[in-house]
């Protein structure tokens, strides 16, 4: 996985992509753990019945006490989510944030979740909506005790439509050129990767699906972990800014940013330079 201050802390947002059940299967038996270890209560959510899923997991130390006493849940997507159905990102997140609260309040640490949501992204329609969730949770994820991983099977999906949903995590093993997540100190998002030519359509669907929001009339974005920009993202960020009455302001260590910037005369995309 790549990525992600928010693991620095305990809790993190993941996006899982696999090829093989067997993937899946030991980032399960890993989540369970680690949740334990910590704490937490765990959810999981997955395409089979709970007792096929709970006799797979019957070796994990733990794990059946755990089951018993509601520590860990497990959820059959279908029965949890309409999957023929797009989820509303609002009331997903509000349902999250009650879930969290109420793990706290039963004494866990905090709350912790692993979903297999392939079912879930199946259409166009369905997939634009998830990936507005996602980013929606993500700032959830940052300032609360929940941790989630988001699992795609990729034989089900394929890649284009996988990369729609993994760049918008701040963790992630699939291969996309950039990540768009939240951000902090004040930042309304964070870029990490590279965009360029490649990346560009990708990008444009990720920026207007997050839609970040500025605040006082500006819109910054933290780069500190771009690595490369080019003029065409930098244009996109300038028109996302512009229809929001605002001016995008670009986080960055590298001073290659400024001078495109200058060169383009951007007068309405600007850089502060982190030390």
């Amino acid at each position: 996985m790549t990525g992600g201050n928010a693991a620095d802390r305990g809790y993190g947002h993941a996006c899982l992509v696999y090829d093989d059940p067997a993937a899946l299967h030991a980032r399960t038996v890993e989540q369970v753990g680690l949740g334990l270890a910590a704490g937490e209560q765990v959810w999981l959510f997955g395409p089979e019945q709970p007792d096929a899923v709970a006799r797979r997991l019957a070796s994990v130390p733990g794990f059946a006490d755990a089951w018993r006493r509601g520590t860990v849940r497990l959820f059959r997507v279908g029965e949890a989510y309409r999957h023929d159905e797009a989820v509303d990102p609002r009331s997903q997140v509000r349902a999250y944030a009650r879930a969290t609260t109420e793990a706290l309040a039963a004494g866990h640490t905090g709350l912790r979740v692993l979903a297999e949501a392939t079912d879930l992204v199946r259409t166009a329609a369905q997939r634009e909506a998830f990936a507005r969730y996602e980013h929606r949770v993500d700032h959830w994820i940052r300032h609360r005790p929940m941790s989630a991983v988001c699992a795609y099977d990729r034989r089900v999906l394929g890649d284009a439509a996988i990369a729609e949903l993994a760049c918008l995590h701040p963790e992630t093993n699939a291969e996309v050129p950039f990540r768009l997540h939240s951000g902090g100190d004040g930042a309304a998002a964070a870029l990490a990767g590279e965009l360029d030519a490649a990346g560009e359509h990708l990008f444009a669907v990720a920026l207007e699906r997050a839609d970040p929001q500025p605040v006082a009339g500006r819109l910054v974005l933290d780069a500190t972990n771009l690595r490369f920009v080019d003029h065409r993202a930098l244009l996109l960020l300038r028109d996302h800014a512009r229809r929001r009455g605002a001016v995008a302001v670009l986080r960055t260590r590298r001073p290659a940013p400024a001078r495109l910037i200058e060169l383009l005369g951007l007068t309405d995309v600007r850089v502060e330079v982190v030390r």
